[in-house]
């Protein structure tokens, strides 16, 4: 009896002499944990943005190797800003932690919401306990902080603003009440006022939000020189509250609107933290290959009108932005079944026929680097440059869909400026999600993890 086909069961790979020319143009690295690995990415310390990706959202190598990396970039070339794909609440909890600042309100809830092994797992420890120790000796205002991107925080986002205008203008704090009064039903459950807001037909809340950002926007041109902190603070937590009210909205209008919203505001995000570091800011940011690789070289931008966080980078700095994707053939990951399940830890599927995860691993290198840029390797590029299938996994893994759940076609070396792979890949080790202890000096040797 013949045996049902599945999404494996794909036609050959018919890929030629390209594993033969990967595996000549491919730089093999150091092991992760040697210090000559992030020498591997000198070429890159002239640029103002460099994006570091992942094909997993639960892989170790790939947090190991970005945190290596970066810790090069800040060592040598200059890097302050440390850019995350995740929220910015809970991301100045993190910040507080590697400058030795003051612990910011609620600071003990941060990363306690699905996916919590996203950011609070081992490896991802390790840089931060790393970073801390690299601050401790440098004047404040020297001193490299983690920032970030998201924006799903929108009842912390409302609740930061309200807290700041609390103590510095108690007035305003009264306005924004007023103003956020309409989301704040809603704040806990903001798909629920997506629905709320499609039925209504019309944006509900997009008047007040976007008055309360204009006013912290001129507050922050009014008092940058009196607490630049501060106001950045809470003039993005006021940015993501207005993104999420139309994001969330978006969500169930369909289309790309909502994914263009939320790379945007990563883009916005990104562009202020940058503006308020100052001329010479240089940032390292950490996020899914989905948003960093430039989404014009994708099915994503070509066919479903999506734009990213890489593309607008590239647009807005060109050559001084630099794109690097990660990817692998099989091991382990980090992820769940459903949005808001418990995590668990599957093997990965081989990479499909005709992918280039399965071009990468008939090459025959464990752990190697490809600089794609044009001019560096033009036999490389051309050969690279039809469109293949490109695995992306995000919190969500469902093998038993692979190809269609987690492949999407690219065109690698417009979409990378370099890749980054690792043959065989593990899960990262999650770390318990009970809250983090609230130490309001944040000078605890065990903050914020408490371990």
């Amino acid at each position: 009896m013949p045996r049902a086909r599945s999404d494996l069961d794909a036609p050959p790979s018919g890929l030629g002499d390209l594993p033969a020319l990967m595996a000549e143009a491919a730089e093999p690295t150091h092991a992760i944990e040697d210090p000559l690995f992030g020498q591997l990415f000198d070429r890159f310390g002239d640029a103002r943005v460099v994006l570091l990706g992942e094909a997993t959202h639960g892989t170790s190598e790939f947090y190991r190797a970005r945190g290596e990396i970066t810790r090069w970039l800040v060592e040598n070339h200059g890097f302050n800003i440390v850019a995350l794909e995740a929220d910015w609440p809970d991301a100045r909890v993190l910040d507080a932690f590697v400058r030795y600042r003051r612990a910011p309100k609620g600071a003990s809830q941060a990363f306690t919401r699905f996916p919590n092994w996203m950011w609070r797992n081992r490896e991802f420890e390790g840089f931060l306990e790393w970073l801390r120790d690299h601050n401790r000796l440098r004047l404040e205002g020297r001193r490299a902080g983690i920032y970030g991107l998201d924006l799903y925080s929108l009842s912390a986002s409302m609740r930061a603003v309200i807290d700041y205008l609390d103590r510095e203008d108690p007035e305003a704090a009264k306005v924004a009440r007023e103003r956020y009064g309409c989301l704040t039903p809603w704040a806990d459950e903001p798909a629920a006022y997506g629905r709320l807001a499609l039925t209504s037909g019309y944006a509900r809340c997009e008047g007040a939000v976007t008055a309360m950002l204009t006013d912290l926007l001129g507050m922050q041109l009014a008092k940058a020189a009196a607490d630049s902190e501060g106001l950045l603070d809470a003039a993005q937590n006021a940015r993501l509250v207005r993104n999420a009210e139309a994001y969330y909205r978006a969500m169930y209008y369909g289309g790309a609107e909502a994914g263009n919203l939320r790379d945007s505001h990563m883009f916005e995000t990104l562009l202020a933290v940058l503006d308020a570091k100052g001329p010479d800011a240089k940032a390292v940011v950490w996020a899914h290959n989905a948003h960093i690789g430039d989404a014009r070289a994708t099915d994503m931008g070509k066919v479903r009108e999506e734009l990213n966080l890489g593309q607008l980078c590239r647009e807005r700095w060109d050559g001084e932005a630099a794109l690097i994707g990660f990817g692998t053939h099989g091991g382990t990951v980090a992820c769940a079944s459903d949005w808001d399940a418990p995590m668990e830890i599957k093997p990965l599927n081989p990479a499909l026929a005709g992918s280039h995860e399965r071009l990468a691993h008939e090459a025959g290198i464990a752990r190697f680097v490809l600089d794609l840029r044009p001019g560096v390797d033009d036999d490389l590029r051309s050969g690279l440059a039809e469109p293949r299938l490109e695995r992306f996994i995000g919190v969500i893994y469902r093998p038993e869909a692979e190809r269609r759940s987690h492949y999407v076609e690219c065109q690698l070396p417009e979409q990378f400026d370099a890749w980054v792979w690792f043959d065989e890949t593990r899960a990262v080790t999650p770390l318990p999600v009970d809250p983090w202890p609230e130490h309001q000096s944040g000078g605890e040797d065990t903050w914020p993890f408490g371990l």
